[in-house]
């Protein structure tokens, strides 16, 4: 299978790219690299168009001989999207429509979508189940959303097969905890292996259902080989536990060998939601998913990579 891996060059992009390469595929990817990282591919026999999923001619000229597009290629962050709404609207609603039409005109077979449970919002009802009407708080949710409804609208009138895929709080191996936008689990394990206090924004008591990478990748795989009732579909990737950023941190704290640490308690963040817990019926049913990887375990993992 010819397989187009759209922001390869980043964590949840480039690990796809590993396992579709693993098991014979042939992957091409297209990233400019201004999140994503060149050394996420080393080592490892990838096309790499370079450009911007912005810019047509780049998107068409990587979608050449493709079967089928995984398209992870986004500006992360609910925090960035809050300074910057609009080159966050530009890349991941307009550039997924861009990726969406040139996979049309292409003729591809299925299109498999990196949504976000960030659509939910802060509703108070756990868990989060795909028949919930969307309540995006951030201009990032809002923008991932737009793009889901793209999907769906390109699998009803151009029979476009598109699976969306709803992730909750992926962490793992690759993922880049030197940024300003990076995601708490980095954030956490780095500051306890370098001796560095962690910060916590909020009072720690709000709770996430965190997805190890490994879970994300089957779930992208399974969604690309899934029956044609799939199209169209958005479903919840997560392990449907919760747990609060104190426990989180106590847990890294203890895979990390600490007994005592300290945290230092910041105002919470706009746009960041309270509770997040997924209901991963759908996902089961429809492609067969299961998470392998529980937190525990994907914390000893992370933790030993990032060591």
């Amino acid at each position: 299978m010819q397989a187009l891996v759209t922001g390869g060059g980043g964590f949840i992009g480039s690990n796809i790219a590993r396992a579709l390469l693993e098991r014979g595929d042939s992957v091409r990817v297209v990233d400019d690299f201004s999140t994503g990282r060149e050394v996420n591919l080393e080592g490892v026999d990838v096309e790499v168009v370079r450009g911007s999923i912005e810019d047509r001619d780049t998107v068409d000229r990587a979608m050449r001989d493709v079967e089928v597009v995984f398209h992870q290629a986004a500006l992360p962050s609910v925090k960035r999207s809050v300074d910057d709404p609009g080159r966050t609207h530009a890349v991941n609603a307009t550039g997924t429509l861009n990726v969406l039409d040139a996979a049309r005109a292409a003729g591809v077979r299925r299109f498999v979508y990196a949504s976000s449970s960030s659509a939910y919002g802060d509703t108070p009802v756990l868990p989060k189940r795909e028949d919930m009407v969307p309540s995006p708080l951030s201009p990032y949710a809002v923008s991932k959303l737009a793009g889901e409804h793209y999907c769906k609208a390109f699998t009803k009138v151009y029979g476009l097969e598109c699976v969306a895929l709803r992730y909750f709080n992926v962490y793992g191996p690759r993922q880049d905890p030197t940024s300003h936008y990076s995601a708490v689990i980095p954030l956490f394990a780095t500051a306890l292996l370098t001796g560095a206090t962690p910060t916590v924004f909020g009072d720690g008591e709000q709770t996430r259902d965190f997805t190890y990478i490994d879970n994300v990748v089957r779930a992208n795989l399974l969604a690309a080989e899934a029956g044609p009732q799939v199209a169209g579909e958005a479903m919840n990737i997560a392990c449907g536990e919760r747990v609060s950023l104190n426990e989180l941190l106590s847990a890294i704290a203890e895979v990390v060998g600490l007994e005592d640490f300290e945290a230092v308690y910041r105002d919470p963040r706009p746009g960041d939601v309270r509770d997040s817990l997924a209901d991963i019926t759908k996902a089961q049913t429809l492609i067969g998913y299961v998470p392998e990887v529980r937190l525990s375990e994907g914390l000893k993992r992370t933790v030993e990579w990032f060591s």
